[in-house]
């Protein structure tokens, strides 16, 4: 369920994209994965071309096709904003985040992490009480 607030919120997101409600082809598809047999015969899952600039998004996130709307909506002017200005969605800076931590360290770069490892490990080895 959408509060007001956040269809506000998207609606000034589609404002701010320059995103017209003639501009858009609405389509409903029938759902699929998780969710069982109810999912798998509805037709929630939404399609939005925006015919202007031929961008097309495809969300079936939730169950209900009205919430899955405002959320292609909101997918859509983040899209368009995002080839506009050079803007990276949060999704995408997340996978980029992901990509950048699974990445391979250089030699010099792991010997550095190690070095400093073994420098605060000592640092903190002198912190222990003394043994008599």
């Amino acid at each position: 369920m959408m509060t007001p607030e956040t269809m506000s919120r998207i609606k000034d997101l589609m404002q701010e994209a320059s995103i017209r409600e003639e501009d858009l082809e609405e389509s409903f598809i029938l759902g699929g994965g998780p969710g069982g047999q109810k999912t798998n015969k509805t037709s929630s899952v939404v399609r939005l071309v925006h015919v202007p600039s031929g961008i097309q998004v495809r969300v079936g996130r939730e169950r209900s096709r009205e919430t899955n709307r405002w959320l292609a909506r909101r997918a859509l002017a983040e899209k368009i904003l995002e080839r506009e200005q050079g803007r990276k969605s949060a999704e995408q800076q997340e996978r980029e985040r992901k990509r950048r931590q699974k990445r391979r360290r250089s030699r010099r770069q792991r010997q550095k992490m190690l070095d400093d490892k073994h420098a605060h490990a000592e640092k903190k080895a002198a912190r222990r009480p003394v043994e008599w």
